[in-house]
C-alpha cells in the first residue's frame, strides 16, 4: 500500500461495507489522530446513517482495536456491521441440515 507522509500528516483508509458495497475512503490524519476521529472526520458516518459510532465495533486491518487508539501511516480502518446470526448456531444449523441430505429427507 502507498502511503504519503508530508508535514506530519499521513494517509489512512476507512472501510466499510453493507451486503450490497464496500467503501474505501482515503484520508489525510496528523499524528495523534485516533480511530473514532478518522472515522469522524471522512463522512463516513453521513454516508451510512445505519452506523452508530458510539455502539459500532471497529478495527485496523481485521483485527479488533479501541477506538482511542492512535492511528499509524497506511491504516485500513474498519467499522463492522453487527452479525445477523450466530456463526456457531448457523453452523449447528448447516450440520443438521446436512444430515438431513445424507439420510434422503432432503428436498
Amino acid at each position: 500500500m502507498r502511503c504519503t507522509v508530508t508535514n506530519e500528516t499521513f494517509e489512512v483508509e476507512v472501510a466499510y461495507a453493507t451486503p450490497e458495497e464496500q467503501v474505501i475512503l482515503p484520508l489525510q490524519v496528523g499524528q495523534g489522530t485516533t480511530l473514532i476521529e478518522a472515522i469522524e472526520r471522512s463522512g463516513i458516518l453521513e454516508q451510512f446513517s445505519e452506523i452508530d459510532s458510539d455502539k459500532v465495533k471497529v478495527g485496523i486491518f481485521g483485527k479488533a482495536a479501541k477506538k482511542d487508539v492512535p492511528l499509524a501511516p497506511g491504516d485500513r480502518v474498519e467499522i463492522y456491521r453487527p452479525l445477523i446470526a450466530d456463526p456457531k448456531e448457523a453452523r449447528k444449523k448447516r450440520a443438521a441440515e446436512g444430515k438431513q441430505m445424507k439420510k434422503g429427507g432432503g428436498g
